[in-house]
């Protein structure tokens, strides 16, 4: 894979460039078939290798990814000045692509995790701080941010104190859609296995009162919980001073506990790409899909998302469906978004963003086709809403808007306990109180951001590694980090300002 244009399937009109080319370089394909360049292309853009005409479809991974706006000669970029996004018309197959994955020979792995009393196995420990409503969010940040630095030195089996904040609670219609989305991502964290001590913050007159959270929530009785209102306690200096005393009262026992051999089958890996470019579905992407594959064969669960990010690729999913009612579930989604985004003067094809777009993806078609790779090839055994726990293992799609930290929030909030972050241009994302992993697309960007990437996807297309060997090296970063190995985005400590759950509906 170190030829200057990489074909990606049979039949394909057009191959990712592996490296900058000049007009009039007479280039190889990954094929060996000669390519003379029509124009200057950057790396990982599109390189016409058959003529298409105007209106005539152009693929990709062996699928449409749209239609040519202009003549379209070999060698040509293509781009957005000449392809456009087209909308699919063949009809949907249920279940006709399903593969049940055989777990590989040898020991089965484990990791070392916290097991819970309800039976799921935290990878971190955390006390979190949950806040009811935006008017405690300051409060909540004081409280943590006297656990910063090193006094949580003599804790080491603390991994730190999260304030949990958000921009809604009041002001909500209290049956509403968005109303039930908050309450669904606060209870989500405040039952999550990574948090072993909780502390719900409220200020008291809101609509979403601190004591619904913790009372309709099945929090394990692991989990040490407490309770203030800053109204009740008597304003800010004061909840502050008793927040601080109430966390200190939870370090002794949750530095006591210790991580023992966990079985795999108890991750559940959270999947996000977040600034995505030309190689995400050539490199990071089915790569991350391979150790998804392998953590679903041994019984694990494996959370796909951002719903506008798979318009168009779909059937991908509802062919792999294990049944007609799952595959309908995603459809119904779909159509959701469809009116969701026609209602805000939007179509689903607002996407890619200027960086992919930058980075060589052209139309929605071709970044979803690239994003559903993180997927592998297991089978599609549910799809849930935001921030539902998924009832069954093994691949569940989850509907999340593609904005990561509101993605992710909604992942972690349905149980993900691992998440892997793939991305192209350089992401800087983090998600207390679960571990984010990210890779990187290609060698330049590992190179240029070294301190923010975990794992280099990118020797893929340089030709030192296979496809099969990083998914191998990213299963086991995948099993290290769980068993309390730091991610990059651990060290620089970042998480906490990425919690932001999705807020739909009308403000009163």
């Amino acid at each position: 894979m170190t030829h200057a244009l990489l074909l990606l399937a049979p039949g394909d009109d057009v191959a990712v460039a592996t490296r900058a080319l000049s007009v009039g370089e007479e280039v190889a394909l990954s094929d060996d078939r000669p390519v003379t360049v029509r124009s200057s292309v950057p790396r990982g853009h599109k390189v016409a290798v058959a003529p298409r005409a105007v209106g005539d479809p152009v693929r990709k991974y062996g699928a449409t990814i749209g239609r040519a706006t202009t003549g379209i000669e070999v060698g040509d970029h293509v781009h957005v000045h000449n392809l456009a996004m087209t909308e699919a018309d063949e009809p949907h197959e249920f279940g006709t692509d399903r593969h049940t994955l055989a777990a590989p020979g040898g020991p089965r792995p484990t990791f070392l995790g916290y097991p819970r009393s309800d039976g799921r196995v935290g990878t971190r420990n955390y006390i979190g701080i949950l806040t009811s409503v935006n008017c405690s969010a300051s409060t909540a940040r004081m409280i943590a941010d006297q656990f910063r630095g090193p006094v949580l030195d003599a804790y080491p089996n603390v991994d730190g104190v999260v304030a949990l904040t958000h921009r809604s609670g009041c002001g909500l219609v209290t049956e509403s859609e968005g109303a039930r989305i908050l309450m669904r991502t606060l209870q989500g964290y405040a039952v999550h296995p990574n948090i072993a001590g909780l502390l719900v913050l409220g200020l008291g007159c809101e609509m979403l009162q601190s004591s619904r959270i913790v009372d309709t929530a099945e929090i394990p009785s692991s989990t040490l919980v407490e309770r203030l209102v800053i109204q009740e306690a008597g304003g800010i200096r004061r909840t502050v001073r008793a927040g601080v005393e109430t966390i200190e009262r939870m370090l002794n026992p949750i530095n006591a506990l210790r991580r023992e051999p966990c079985d795999v089958a108890k991750l559940v890996l959270g999947l996000n790409c977040g600034g995505s470019d030309g190689y995400s579905g050539i490199t990071a992407n089915p790569a991350l899909g391979v150790a998804s594959d392998r953590l679903v064969s041994y019984g694990g669960t494996s959370i796909l998302a951002e719903t506008p990010e798979v318009h168009g690729a779909e059937g991908l999913l509802t062919r792999r469906a294990v049944s007609e009612e799952v595959g309908r579930k995603l459809l119904a989604r779909l159509d959701w978004w469809r009116d969701y985004t026609a209602a805000g003067g939007g179509t689903m094809d607002n996407n890619p963003s200027p960086g992919n777009k930058a980075g060589g993806l052209t139309t929605i078609l071709e970044k979803s086709l690239g994003a559903v790779a993180k997927s592998g090839h297991a089978e599609l055994t549910d799809v849930v809403e935001y921030a539902v726990t998924p009832d069954v293992p093994g691949l569940i799609f989850m509907d999340t808007p593609g904005y990561d930290p509101v993605s992710v929030t909604g992942i972690v909030a349905g149980g993900a306990n691992v998440v892997c972050f793939t991305t192209g241009r350089g992401s800087v994302f983090g998600c207390k109180p679960v571990p984010s992993i990210k890779l990187a697309t290609s060698t330049e960007l590992y190179n240029r951001m070294p301190e923010d990437i975990d794992i280099n996807c990118g020797t893929i297309v340089d030709g030192t590694n296979t496809l099969e060997g990083v998914g191998e090296t990213v299963f086991e970063q995948i099993l290290a980090v769980a068993s309390g190995k730091q991610t990059v985005s651990e060290e620089l400590d970042l998480g906490q300002e990425e919690f932001i759950p999705w807020q739909l509906g009308a403000v009163t």
